[in-house]
């Protein structure tokens, strides 16, 4: 079972919430709604978070992002739908037990560090703990358990006022990790912050998952910043999911176009995986190399391979040994059997343009890898130019992906 799941979520502000969530379901659109004086935040969003995996929500501003954050912790009730956290409908508790969830098992990072000015780091990096109910001593220890985590050991007595930006974030964080919470929700955490500092603190947010493996949900309206972090995107458009998927999903088989054209000035180099784009090994069999080796079994694709690496391997790191040789790259698991090739064309191939559905609609549920999108015959594919400016029709929505 899933760690965190929303269910068929709206959130209407206005008159009269509940006939417009019904006007929704019949197909009434958001516009609609808000000439009548209602705004439809949130419409018909579902997902499911897996434990310890990043789950990025992306989406410009007013897409519903940070209000589809709120409904996860209750701070905003929802219109209509339920979120699960543990299988605990959280939607169906009393504000009592409500506040019990949030102060124990939900912590959440905000965009402009909330800190209090007239506590210091150590006080303020306790304060969930002090909501719990901690003893000073405990609760002491593990706030400074917690900034050293983030790197602020020895900054326990300092004021937010004497700390930079980036410091003053990883204040908000270790406050979030001293309660061991089961669920960190991050609401445009580093946006704030100057490009450098706020890749650092993506590097270091990606350290700390490796070795704490919490539930992360993160807002951002960066695709570059969710891309890197995301286990799972989720990009928002008008108050809907248009598309659920990994990196990877995102940038070869993009929903629609407007999806697509958050994805054109994207790096697909550095997102795309070697695991993404193999083909078959069965592809090599049977081809022969510039010396007039024919390959006949998976041992002469080794041995021939100009290279062999994982599956997690970036794609930039194929380009110089495809580039010498007519020979695929042999991508092998951990055993070091081979589980697929990557041929120069299809290489070559992977990184043009996306092609979005005719349709529109998103893929089917399942992982889709950058090598579908690749024809095996010629190792080419069909691109389409995605649109200077996102106004292309909204997609599906992927329930409970």
């Amino acid at each position: 079972m899933s760690r965190l799941q929303a269910e068929h979520l709206y959130k209407v502000f206005g008159r009269r919430p509940n006939e417009a969530v019904a006007r929704l379901q019949d197909g009434a659109g958001r516009d609609e709604l808000r000439a009548d004086g209602t705004t439809a935040a949130v419409i018909d969003a579902s997902f499911a978070v897996e434990a310890g995996q990043i789950f990025v929500v992306m989406g410009l501003s007013g897409s519903g992002k940070s209000t589809l954050l709120r409904m996860l912790n209750g701070l905003l009730e929802p219109t209509a739908g339920r979120v699960l956290f543990d299988g605990q409908d959280l939607t169906a508790l009393s504000p009592r037990e409500l506040r019990q969830v949030r102060s124990h098992k939900i912590s959440m990072v905000f965009q402009h560090f909330a800190l209090f000015p007239h506590r210091s780091v150590l006080e303020n990096a306790a304060y969930g703990l002090e909501v719990q109910g901690v003893a000073r001593e405990e609760r002491d220890r593990r706030a400074t358990e917690a900034l050293g985590l983030v790197g602020l050991a020895g900054w326990e007595n300092s004021w937010p006022d004497e700390l930079s930006g980036g410091m003053q974030q990883r204040v908000g964080l270790a406050r979030a990790l001293a309660t061991d919470a089961d669920l960190l929700l991050m609401d445009e955490s580093f946006s704030a912050l100057d490009p450098l500092i706020r890749r650092d603190m993506q590097d270091q947010l990606l350290e700390l998952q490796k070795r704490l493996k919490k539930t992360i949900v993160f807002i951002t309206h960066d695709l570059n910043e969710a891309m890197r972090l995301g286990d799972s995107i989720a990009v928002m458009r008008d108050g809907r999911i248009v598309q659920i998927g990994t990196a990877e999903d995102i940038l070869v088989t993009p929903a629609n176009d407007y999806v697509a054209s958050f994805t054109q000035d994207v790096d697909r180099s550095r997102v795309l995986t070697a695991g993404a784009i193999m083909a078959d090994p069965q592809e090599a069999l049977g081809t022969t190399t510039p010396d007039g080796t024919v390959l006949r079994t998976e041992r002469d694709v080794l041995e021939a391979a100009p290279a062999t690496v994982t599956a997690d391997t970036p794609i930039v790191e194929l380009f110089t040994p495809c580039s010498r040789s007519g020979v695929a790259v042999a991508v092998t698991d951990e055993e070091d059997s081979l589980i697929g090739v990557v041929p120069r064309a299809r290489l070559l191939a992977v990184l043009g343009e996306p092609d979005p559905g005719a349709d529109g609609a998103a893929p089917q549920e399942g992982r889709k890898t950058a090598g579908a999108a690749v024809a095996k015959t010629s190792g080419a594919t069909e691109a389409t130019d995605a649109p200077d400016a996102p106004e292309a029709p909204e997609g599906k929505v992927i329930a409970g992906a």
